[in-house]
């Protein structure tokens, strides 16, 4: 008996924009019921590659075969009817719509009239969430009412609500917290148990290792390798064929733990926190970062992280206590003191919180500063473009052009803008919340030297980040949250990954 074809091929498919060749014959092939991980840095074509398999893109050349038979998808339309699925890291539902309206919008349980059977829909709605484990998910509950692992929930759902036989996943774990990311490692393995085959992009090498059968990795354009075993391929080997060199995840040096370190405790603090607290959100708790330190907060999403750092740089306003930079106290919930006070933001969110994406990377980081730039009512277009390049250059971001659309970069680049701006700004203290969230492996080194230069440069640094090992890795000191309690405070040196999540998940709180 002849071997069953596998269940997608897709062979030298070229893509070119002008200007740019996004895919140059790449190859790819999906059995039925595996987990294949793709895999590459920003900008590798991973995104473009799963656009020509979800019908929006079309290819400029190649063959795409389904079962053994060639295929053409036309549209997304086209490609849901063969049974292919994509669920989008940015994802795409309707806020204002209900759970079930969102499932199955575009096709309605519907009467001979056309008439849409709400009743129906949401009982079908809740099948497939009870199907999923979220059975506590209200189909006739608005989507924007959710959080953001219930939303993706929500997308699989409306995936599953057609014969659907692959689905898509573009960095499903990346607003995930541990526990929420082993309930959808869960639902993928039920779906590859019932033979559904999942494309699965990730950052995150070690969630390949745990979920992945197969690996092909994309670099500029082009598929450096197709079909690699996921568990057994080393690190070492899957990051040199993303980068073209010998990447490790290597930190850059602290300050020397007796002389630096010791020359930094005898600062005075730039950044003071005393007892401040948001009713529902965190407890009260003191803290102090000095010139040259980066402090490191953990916990788990929910715990109250990146509500402290909102609250530090005024966005949310305190139920008690106060934030002091150079032992003068800020003025509660108000932005506009905290940055003339000298403290930036780097938010989670970057592009809907951070970034202008329709605007220039001169623009984008020139925004906090144009008073600089401004005379009697005119804008110094020359002087503004000068600074945000010296700016960007000393980050090394690029391309080096000031002029380039900031939505064209890469996700490092728009995070070095949004590090640029706070630069340009002469900020004092910098706040990260999730500072390398979407950003591949390669810039994420580079990342880690901007920040330890800006710390060694002088900067109060303090950083939020869902992964343990970078917040490990970076900080100087670390504050464990759980429930927005702060539950242990330790030299970074002194913990390793169990100790923190074992305090995360059981701690209780420090005297």
């Amino acid at each position: 008996m002849a071997p069953e074809p596998p269940l997608l091929t897709m062979s030298g498919i070229t893509k070119s924009f002008p200007g740019v060749r996004a895919l140059d014959g790449v190859d790819l092939e999906v059995q039925a019921g595996e987990v294949h991980c793709l895999l590459g840095q920003n900008g590798a074509g991973k995104s473009t590659l799963i656009k020509v398999l979800a019908g929006a893109h079309q290819p400029d050349d190649g063959e795409i075969t389904w079962r053994g038979a060639p295929v053409a998808l036309k549209s997304p339309i086209a490609a849901m009817r063969l049974g292919v699925a994509t669920i989008y890291q940015e994802l795409d539902l309707v806020e204002g719509l209900s759970v079930a309206e969102n499932i199955f919008l575009g096709h309605e349980p519907t009467t001979a009239r056309f008439v849409v059977r709400t009743r129906e829909g949401r009982t079908a709605a809740a099948a497939l969430l009870k199907r999923l484990g979220h059975p506590e998910i209200d189909p006739a509950r608005p989507v924007g009412a959710l959080s953001a692992a219930q939303q993706q929930i929500v997308s699989m759902a409306r995936a599953l609500s057609h014969e659907v036989r692959l689905i898509v996943m573009d960095e499903p774990s990346a607003a995930l917290d541990p526990d929420e990311v082993d309930n959808l490692f869960r639902i993928v393995a039920a779906l590859t148990a019932d033979g559904v085959a999942v494309v699965y992009i990730s950052h995150r090498l070690e969630e390949i290792r745990r979920i992945g059968d197969r690996v092909t990795v994309l670099k500029d354009g082009r598929a450096v390798a197709v079909g690699l075993p996921a568990k057994s391929t080393p690190t070492r080997d899957i990051v040199a064929l993303m980068t073209g060199r010998n990447v490790e995840y290597v930190f850059p040096p602290r300050p020397d733990a007796t002389t630096d370190a010791g020359e930094t405790a005898r600062r005075e603090p730039v950044l003071a926190v005393e007892g401040l607290s948001r009713e529902g959100e965190f407890a009260p708790f003191d803290l102090e970062v000095r010139p040259g330190e980066i402090v490191g907060l953990a916990g788990l999403v929910g715990s109250g992280r990146s509500e402290i750092l909102e609250t530090v740089y005024g966005a949310r306003r305190p139920s008690s206590g106060r934030a002091l930079v150079d032992g003068r106290p800020l003025r509660p919930g108000s932005v506009r003191a905290a940055v003339a006070a000298g403290i930036g933001l780097a938010p989670e969110e970057r592009k809907a919180q951070a970034l202008l994406m329709l605007e220039s990377v001169t623009r984008n980081v020139s925004v906090s500063s144009m008073s600089r730039f401004s005379r009697v009512g005119w804008l110094d277009r020359g002087a503004e473009r000068r600074a945000a390049r010296a700016a960007t250059r000393e980050l090394s971001l690029r391309p080096d052009n000031p002029d380039t659309p900031v939505r064209t970069l890469s996700g490092g680049n728009q995070q070095k803008a949004v590090l640029a701006r706070w630069l340009l700004r002469g900020c004092r203290v910098l706040l990260l919340d999730e500072p390398t969230r979407g950003v591949d492996v390669g810039a994420r080194a580079e990342l880690y030297a901007v920040i330890r230069r800006l710390a060694d440069e002088g900067l109060a640094v303090l950083l939020v980040s869902s992964e343990v090992p970078e917040v490990l890795g970076l900080a100087d000191r670390v504050l464990v949250l759980r429930e927005g309690r702060v539950v242990h405070t330790a030299d970074a040196r002194e913990l390793d990954e169990h100790r923190v999540l074992d305090l995360v998940m059981e701690g209780s709180p420090t005297s």
